[in-house]
């Protein structure tokens, strides 16, 4: 086999290995990009444990729980960062939690440096709306209507707290310090967005 002249085999071998470096961070560099990127698209997720259950009416994870508004203004607030577990939902009001027993599907727990707000997505009994619009008002909760669903809120300085029930769904929020605009009535359309 004969040589091309002005080859150097030495220096091609180099600047290969130079290239394929470049590319090697390069990609390291992505990762990151691409991540945020799916996440901000609404495909894939980071989250794990109770975001993938079986399929059932309304949300089954944190994502589908926020418009793309709403998520970008959650996930760009200094210091955000989403939890997403099982637990029971965060309320002044324990005596009607545990009354009710709401079965979690899922609770997303948003700390920030503005404060936290702990949202939690359940089922529970049909009759959990006529519940809460009864026993709440006691505890300093006013209570709404609207069709089938069975809106209480209250406000203690730095925290509100609100509670829909209605058809066996129920979702909740604690906001502490931290009030993104419409924040519940948001969360509450997309938990009631199948009826």
């Amino acid at each position: 086999m004969s040589r091309i002249g002005g080859r150097n085999i030495v220096f091609a071998w180099i600047v290969g290995v130079v290239c394929a470096v470049v590319i090697g961070v390069l990609a390291f560099l992505t990762v990151p990009l691409v991540t945020t990127g799916i996440g901000l698209l609404g495909g894939g997720s980071s989250e794990a444990g109770a975001d993938g259950g079986a399929e059932t009416d309304g949300p089954g994870r944190c994502r589908d729980l926020y418009s793309e508004p709403l998520w970008a203004a959650l996930q760009y607030t200094p210091g955000a960062a989403l939890e997403t577990s099982s637990d029971a939902p965060v309320s002044s009001a324990a005596a009607l939690v545990d009354a009710l027993a709401p079965a979690v599907r899922f609770t997303c727990t948003w700390t920030a440096e503005a404060g936290s707000i702990s949202t939690t997505v359940a089922e529970v009994g049909t009759d959990a709306g006529s519940i809460a619009a009864s026993a709440l008002p006691a505890q300093g909760f006013s209570c709404s209507e609207n069709g089938t669903r069975t809106f209480c809120s209250r406000t203690d300085g730095e925290l509100v707290e609100t509670i829909e029930a209605g058809d066996g769904r129920w979702v909740s929020t604690s906001q502490q310090g931290w009030h993104p605009e419409r924040y519940s009535g948001r969360v509450g359309d997309a938990v009631f967005a199948a009826e």
